[in-house]
């Protein structure tokens, strides 16, 4: 690794008045070295090339002054021949001086920035100026020859050039063994590091650095190594110690070996890789050519090659790769006619069809997205703000972003499917749906293994090759109707599909490799978040989608529905016109629902009629008015269940949460004479059957508040009824309207027909939260409800109710007493006449003002009049 160009050049530009000897069996030249520094060298005063007239030089024992240049890339040390590129004025100014006079100059590398006499480096090399001349990119080329190692004294001039004071630097006497050693260490290092570089003649160069003789000129030829950085060669130049500088050389030499050794493996391995693909291709054709001539095989050998081009282009990470080749390999030996071929082939066409390597790139523009999913759904406010988050962060972050795992909760018909969707467009992915409802087979997840017949990988990765994307919006469809039986349980599995931890290396039974799911946005769908395993909604985030209000529906209507079902049954805007009076009262007569699904198929059968009546050539235009409805559609279907129309006792107005919305419920209580034993019909869950028997325990418990003989539980029977009894019935919130409807029965005294109330009730009269509190406020506002009754800690639930419904008066309870306060009338006078608990309100007294203790709260008071 010595520079070969200044060996030669150490040949062709001797010192001036001498000339190398040359032997004619090696014409590479073969410097030693003298002790006193010099070459072998022999006089012949006619061969010297001068170039300039000079007077001869001063001894180099003496401080001497001389021009100077500060090398800021390159370091000369004695006995070398380096070629230097000047730009600086100054710098050829302090040449031109040197060749005027006996063509020395002081050559050291520069320590910092800022000015040559400022940044000059304390130790240098006494050169002497071979050659000065323009260079054709501009400034001076300059040859200088490195004589001896020099000290900087003190800086004699600075303008119009650098001149300096130097002391040379001899080497000192060095311990002839110790050397020895040192030197035939550093020469083996050298001639390994020659041997591994086949760039350089090695035996030219190798008989070169066995000429040299001195331990110190032997150390500062290995600082000529390409391989030497300038940080290098500078701590070579500044030892001056001889032995010191060959340890020096030969750590510097050891490493240089290293990375050579390094870089010839690589070579060999390459060398070695591109020969066996070379064989291998050499023997393939062979193969072609011979099945050619036997006539078979050409159908087998252009399928294997098909199969190996795809597994190549289909940029798999190293494992999977691997086992393809491997199978492919298998698949070649087993040929064709095997019955296994089939299993192989169809795995091999997966792996290459899977995007290992196929992303789509997002959209980043905020404003486009917010306006694709305003386009497709009206509302939903809430997704529609954490989609835009997700793309802000993705924007800001990165790659880093990790990929959103959303749940859709909600009635059916709400737009969750078709959100999904939406967002995919919005953020510029592909989609893929797969429904899980009815799955109870966890190989529908991870895949059979393929030693089953009819194997196939789970619906994950068979989503993933037909998004044709690794970084699709995977929508989970109906993961709340997942099952599990005797194969498993598909939740479990699921785990690690919608786990961020692990699902980067997502392992299917069939792919038998892992696929990194990790760029992919999840969006699971659900009616109800209770059927799903706390495991694995733990890893989801929540989204509620609760139902629409009327307004909102018809708003929906108008700007989706209505032109949407126009242009699928190509009827033109003024073909066919549905005034708002009209959607409303479709929405209340023709559907019970809490999404538009059924409005959307009521709105499709109209234009349905309208279209035959426009072919027909019956009408040019129709526009359905709310009276045409019957005859277009036939009669109302549905009722909404409204408000009481008189005040009755023993029946209050409750409140239930549904699939499809919420619902009013009436609760009724009657008492006879019996054996004390409660009766509670309605087909009544587990829940509410317990609910009833706490407010029975609180009527109990306060029975001298009541005015109730508390033996008067002993002799009659209390009969608790839900009406539509065919239709299941569960939960706690009913528990204040039982209390309620119990304690009229009891006390006589009349529930207001307006009041609707939801609410847990305990044995001490506390009123608990409940759940789906907007649905339960939409149902009551549909039905004429003026005041509605919820739990104080319910409150926060409010700011996601619509300002239309909220202008009910809400009332916010803690206790029964302040529920029944609000709910309760006086009791009828012995006079008033009631028939089947219905009591006429004009002859009821007004109710007692609401007794309140300083801090706000209602008082407990009499409930008998």
């Amino acid at each position: 690794m010595l520079l070969y160009a200044n060996a030669r050049w150490c040949a062709l530009h001797p010192p001036p008045g001498r000339s190398y000897t040359r032997n004619r069996r090696h014409p590479a030249p073969a410097a030693l070295r003298t002790g006193n520094g010099g070459f072998v060298t022999e006089e012949n005063p006619g061969t010297t090339r001068r170039r300039t007239k000079s007077s001869p030089p001063k001894p180099l024992t003496v401080t001497v002054e001389l021009p100077a240049i500060a090398l800021t890339d390159s370091v000369v040390l004695p006995q070398m021949i380096v070629p230097l590129h000047l730009d600086a004025w100054a710098q050829v100014q302090a040449v031109e001086m040197a060749l005027l006079g006996d063509k020395r100059i002081f050559v050291a590398p520069r320590s910092g920035e800022g000015e040559d006499a400022e940044t000059i480096g304390r130790i240098g090399v006494i050169a002497t100026v071979e050659e000065s001349r323009p260079s054709r990119r501009g400034g001076q080329r300059v040859v200088v020859r490195g004589l001896k190692r020099a000290r900087l004294d003190s800086v004699a001039q600075t303008e119009p050039y650098l001149r300096i004071s130097c002391l040379p630097q001899p080497d000192p006497e060095v311990v002839a063994p110790e050397a020895a050693e040192l030197m035939n260490e550093l020469l083996a290092v050298t001639e390994n590091i020659v041997e591994l570089n086949p760039d350089v003649p090695s035996q030219e160069i190798l008989r070169y650095v066995r000429g040299i003789k001195e331990p110190g000129l032997l150390a500062d030829h290995t600082a000529y190594s390409p391989e030497c950085s300038f940080e290098e060669r500078v701590k070579i130049l500044d030892t001056i110690d001889p032995v010191e500088r060959l340890r020096i050389a030969f750590e510097i030499s050891r490493r240089h070996l290293h990375v050579q050794q390094l870089r010839s493996k690589i070579r060999e391995d390459v060398k070695s890789a591109v020969d066996k693909a070379q064989r291998e291709f050499v023997l393939r054709e062979q193969l072609r050519a011979i099945q050619r001539e036997l006539g078979e095989g050409e159908g087998e050998a252009a399928i294997v090659d098909e199969l190996r081009e795809k597994i190549r282009a289909a940029g798999m990470p190293p494992e999977p790769e691997e086992k393809a080749l491997r199978e492919l390999a298998r698949l070649n030996i087993i040929g064709m006619h095997s019955a296994e071929q089939g299993v192989i082939r169809t795995y091999l066409e997966l792996l290459t069809e899977l995007p290992w390597s196929v992303s789509s790139e997002d959209h980043e523009d905020i404003s486009e997205a917010a306006r694709i999913l305003d386009e497709d759904h009206y509302g939903l406010e809430k997704v529609k703000e954490r989609i835009l988050e997700y793309i802000a962060v993705r924007t800001l972050a990165g790659t880093k972003m990790r990929s959103p795992i959303l749940c859709f909760v909600g009635p059916p018909g709400v737009g969750k499917t078709s959100l999904g969707r939406s967002i995919a467009r919005a953020l510029g992915r592909n989609f893929w749906r797969t429904s899980l409802g009815g799955v109870r087979d966890e190989a529908e997840i991870r895949g059979h293994r393929r030693t089953y017949v009819g194997a196939l990988p789970g619906r994950i990765v068979q989503g993933i090759r037909n998004a044709k994307s690794n970084n699709p919006v995977f929508m989970l469809d109906e993961i709340d109707k997942v099952g599990n039986d005797f194969r498993g349980d598909p939740s479990s599995a699921l785990l690690e599909v919608l786990d961020p931890e692990q699902n980067f290396a997502f392992s299917d039974h069939y792919l038998e490799v892992p696929f990194d799911l990790s760029k992919v946005i999840f969006i699971l769908t659900a009616n109800m978040l209770d059927t799903i395993p706390p495991a694995l909604r733990d890893r989801m985030e929540v989204i509620s989608l609760p139902g629409y209000t009327e307004d909102e529906k018809v708003k929906i209507a108008e700007q989706f529905l209505v032109p949407k079902q126009r242009e699928a049954h190509g009827l033109r805007p003024e073909q066919a016109t549905v005034p708002e009076p009209t959607l409303r009262k479709m929405i209340g007569g023709y559907t019970r629902e809490a999404g538009v699904r059924n409005l959307e198929r009521e709105i499709a059968n109209l234009c349905r009629k309208i279209a035959r009546r426009v072919v027909a050539k019956e009408v040019e235009t129709v526009t359905i008015q709310p009276a045409d409805l019957a005859e277009q559609l036939g009669p109302e279907k549905y009722t909404f269940n409204l408000a009481e129309e008189v005040d009755e006792i023993g029946t209050a107005t409750g409140v239930a949460w549904t699939e499809t919305g919420g619902e009013l419920l009436s609760i009724e209580v009657s008492i006879m004479e019996g054996k004390g034993e409660p009766m509670l019909t309605g087909h009544l869950g587990k829940v509410m059957q317990e609910s009833a028997r706490a407010a029975l325990t609180y009527a109990r418990s306060h029975a001298h508040q009541l005015g109730v003989d508390p033996a008067f539980f002993d002799t009659h029977s209390i009969h608790v009824h839900v009406p539509a009894g065919a239709v299941p019935k569960d939960g706690p919130s009913a528990g204040i309207a039982l209390t309620t409807a119990l304690i009229s029965a009891l006390s006589g005294r009349p529930v207001r027909k307006d009041v609707a109330m939801t609410g847990e009730v305990t044995l001490r009269g506390r009123v608990l939260p409940i759940g789906g509190l907007k649905e339960k406020m939409l149902a009551a506002h549909r039905a004429g409800i003026k005041t509605f009754i919820l739990p104080k800690r319910n409150a926060k639930d409010l700011i996601d109710i619509p300002a239309k419904v909220r202008e009910m008066e809400i009332i916010e309870v803690e206790h029964v007493d302040e529920v029944l306060a609000h709910a309760l009338l006086a009791a009828a006078p012995a006079e008033a006449p009631s028939v089947n608990g219905h009591v006429d309100a004009k002859k009821v007294e007004p109710p007692k003002p609401i007794l309140r203790s300083r801090k706000g709260s209602v008082a407990a008071q009499p409930l008998a009049s």
